[in-house]
This record gives C-alpha cells, structure tokens and sequence, in this order.
C-alpha cells in the first residue's frame, strides 16, 4: 500500500488523471482555420479538417511551442525527435477515420506536479505529454430527433497530459487537476475555460486490497468541473466496492458521469491500445526540437509557480504552504505582491487572502481579480491593525463593509463605525480599575496561581471597552497593576 493512502471501506483506491488541453492557438494543429469558441457550425473547417482527398497536414510551431514551455514547467523530458501516428477509430465527428496523436516517442516525456491536499504536499509523476488533434463536435439537441455534426473543433490542437496512476482519492485527484488547470493558465498555454472544453479530465479509477496488484480501471470520460470530478470518483469507488463485495468482476470500460443523478454508467467497452491499430502517420515527418529552440522558449517563459514560491518563503519569510497557496495562480500572485508591496506585512497579507478574501470568492464564485476589495484597500486595512487604530476584530467589519460596497475609504469607514481602538492610557488605566474591583474574586483566583482567571479579567475589560481596548495593552496594563 501507498504511503499515507486512505482506505475506503478496507480498499485502496488507485487513481490516474488524463488531461485534454486546448492550447491557446489562433489556429488549428495542421491547418490555419480558426479556433474561435462559438462560430456558427462548421464554418471553422477548412479542407483539411475535412479531410477532403489530396490535403496533407502542416504542423502549427506555436502548438509545439506551447508543449515545449509545459514540459519545461514540470521538469521533464523535450524529446529532441517526436513521432506523430495516426489513431484509427470510427466516430462521425472524425472525418479522417483516426486522429493524428503521438503513442511511442511523445513530445513530452516524464515529469511531475506539486500540489497540496489540506496542509500536506502531494507529488505526482507524469507519464508523458503528447500533442494530437481533437475531433469533431456531435450535437444531438434541437435536430427532431436526428443529430448533426460540427467540425469547427476538428483539428484544434491539444495536449494530452498523462499522470501515472499514484492519486489515492477524490480529494488527491481534484488538488492535482485544479493545480494542473493553474499551471497552463499561468504558462499562457490554456485558457482554462471548463464550460467551453479548453480544459477537459478524464479519471481512470480502479481498487485494490492493500498489498494487491492494480485493480481493473474503468475511465470516466470528458469531466468539465472539479466538483464533478471528485463526486464522479466517490461514486465510482463506492460502485467498484459494491460489484466486488457481490461476487462481481470489474469490466474495463469508458464511463461517463451523470451530474443529475451523482452516477456513472458505462459507454463502451474500454479499448487497449492494439484496437487503434497505431502507425506513424506517413504525411508527417518526425518533429526535430533542437536545443536552441528549448533554449528560447525557456528564456520566453515566465516565473514559474515553484520557483517564485521559493522567492516568496526565502525573501518574504512566508511558511511553504502560504507561499503555494499565493502562486496558486498568476492573478493571485500579483494581488498578494501588490498588496504586500503597500503595506510591507508579507505574512498578514498571505493569511487575509487564504482566510476572508478567498471564502469570499469561493461563496460568490468570482476569481480574485475580481475581488470587490482590490490590493489597495486590502493594504489600507492592514496598515491599520499595525499600527493599531483597530483590532482584528474591527478590521474583519471593515472589510465586509469594503466588500459589499458601503465604503472605499478605510479611515471613512473605520470613524463612521466607531472602530477605532481606545488609545487614551488613562481612560484605559481607569476601566482596568473598575473591572479589577468589580472581579474581585478573578483576581483573587489569579493571586492563587489560576491563570484562566486572568483570561476573564482581559474578556471583562474588552467587554467594558466595547472591544475598542487594544488586547495587547489591556495584558501588558493588567498585568501591571496585579504585580504579575
């Protein structure tokens, strides 16, 4: 068994992830048609996505450019000579009757991704990366009963990124996915649109007894959400055990996921790579990367996750788990330094956008360069709690008030509610005495050793503050007049 793996009802659960990502040309992988998202049909197909006779491919070299920049990105192999086959399969969207992929030597050859599931880091090797073409569009909505065919994405080019099977559960299979999806937004490789297919998962699931070999895996196909992803697997699971439990074998099969019901059904039975007839593909000759051109994508890229991360723990002093989760993508990286940069409070500013920004747009389902309280303001707030006009208490107030429109202005707000903290030492000097002759018997328990006592006087003082009171300056004064 797996380190730290998780049993579920006494199994393991082995799980891979094979990710589609449309790359970010303006046009197909072997031709110059579109790849617009929303053309009327079929009005984004040329001949050759046709595959009228007598066209021949041409490679796109923005497409190889892109594999390049992500097999640099995860530390993997760029194979210096890369072989594109022909994939045989009937479908009606695949006009060619096989899909131009790569099997044998792949552009992209191992690899890894770094994530993190709770506070614990995951890593997770990739088998290879390959590019190919997608297929055609089948629609079957609005056709009385018939179905039609769209082209216009036959021939978008694709990277089909493939990890090995080392994920141990849904929650593992979701981290990865969305680090992934992160990953070739920030490398400017994917548009990462799910709702349009820029970014599509396909999950191999399969169990074992711990100690076992690998189970039969059963693939579901063409999920679009990570909450589909990982209720996809937790039902898929589950499903496996039950046909075990019962005396039943486990066929090998493309599954798809059902969000309506929560189930997976079976589509076809799983084809192994012998079905497809795999040959090279006789109208592209073998694509040659040389080290020049590796050495100029690499100076082109930008900072890479990991390594600004590093940047973050070595020269802003950030934990390893606040500097990941402030390079979880380029948009969140640029709030934290621009935030950080007006107000010089690193660790404050990483622990407001883990804690009420990001459950702010994870409530309302916006992205962070969307955040009703931009930087600025973000850097305003904290300014304010260090130099102690307000408590974190307030700070939290202010902010739901920056959020949700009341205000722009952090001082406005901070006077208009009444926030601000006492700072009057002897206003402060004279409750302290009431409270202290009010609780006698608290600060007779704390002369005799009990040091909860103390924690009441200090809630009673904040109390009769109305919270105003710094915290800090109500222990350092009570402390203070009970001789501690």
């Amino acid at each position: 068994m797996s380190k730290n793996s998780q049993l579920v009802r006494g199994y393991e659960v082995v799980i891979g992830l094979e990710n589609h990502v449309q790359l970010s040309t303006v046009s197909k992988i072997f031709s110059g048609s579109s790849t617009a998202f929303g053309a009327a049909p079929n009005t984004q197909a040329s001949a050759v996505d046709l595959a009228l006779p007598g066209t021949l491919p041409v490679l796109n070299r923005g497409a190889v450019e892109r594999a390049i920049r992500f097999g640099l990105a995860v530390g993997a192999k760029v194979a210096p000579l890369s072989i594109f086959a022909r994939k045989n399969y009937f479908y009606p969207d695949l006009p060619k009757g096989y899909q131009i992929s790569q099997y044998e030597i792949p552009v992209v050859q191992g690899g890894q991704i770094e994530f993190f599931v709770g506070n614990e880091k995951k890593v997770v090797k990739l088998t290879r990366a390959h590019l190919e073409e997608d297929a055609g569009k089948s629609l079957h909505e609005d056709y009385h009963g018939q179905s039609g065919i769209d082209l216009n994405r036959a021939g978008t080019p694709l990277l089909e990124i493939v990890s090995e099977p080392e994920m141990r559960s849904g929650a593992e299979a979701v981290e990865y996915a969305k680090t992934l999806h992160a990953l070739v937004m920030w490398l400017g490789i994917c548009d990462g649109n799910m709702q349009e297919g820029s970014f599509r998962c396909d999950v191999n699931v399969s169990v074992r007894k711990p100690g076992q070999p690998f189970g039969t895996r059963r693939e579901i196909k063409n999920l679009n959400s990570f909450r589909y992803l990982v209720d996809a697997v937790n039902y898929e699971v589950n499903w496996q055990i039950d046909q075990i439990e019962d005396g039943l074998e486990i066929q090998q099969a493309t599954v798809l996921y059902n969000p309506d019901t929560g189930e997976t059904r079976s589509m076809r039975t799983k084809e192994d790579a012998a079905d497809y007839r795999y040959f090279p593909d006789p109208d592209l000759p073998p694509l040659m990367i040389g080290a020049d051109w590796v050495e100029r994508v690499r100076g082109e890229m930008p900072e890479l996750p990991s390594v600004m991360a590093a940047r973050f723990q070595e020269v802003d002093g950030l934990p390893a788990y606040d500097a990941t989760m402030m390079t979880q993508s380029l948009a969140t990286a640029r709030f934290y330094e621009a935030a950080r940069d007006a107000c010089g409070a690193p660790k404050l500013v990483a622990n407001w956008v883990m804690g009420e920004i990001s459950r702010r747009l994870n409530t309302e389902e916006r992205a962070i360069d969307d955040a009703p309280v931009t930087p600025a303001l973000l850097a305003a707030l904290i300014k304010r709690i260090q130099d102690g006009t307000i408590s974190n208490n307030a700070a939290k107030q202010v902010f739901e008030a920056l959020w949700t429109g009341e205000g722009r202005d952090v001082d406005a707000l901070i006077e208009a509610k009444g926030l601000k903290q006492m700072s009057d030492t002897g206003e402060l000097e004279r409750i302290l005495d009431e409270v202290l002759a009010a609780n006698a018997k608290s600060v007779e328990e704390f002369r005799a050793g009990k040091e909860k006592a103390f924690n009441a006087l200090v809630g009673q003082a904040m109390k009769a503050t109305k919270g105003k009171a710094n915290p800090s300056a109500v222990n350092e004064l009570l402390k203070k007049k009970l001789g501690a």
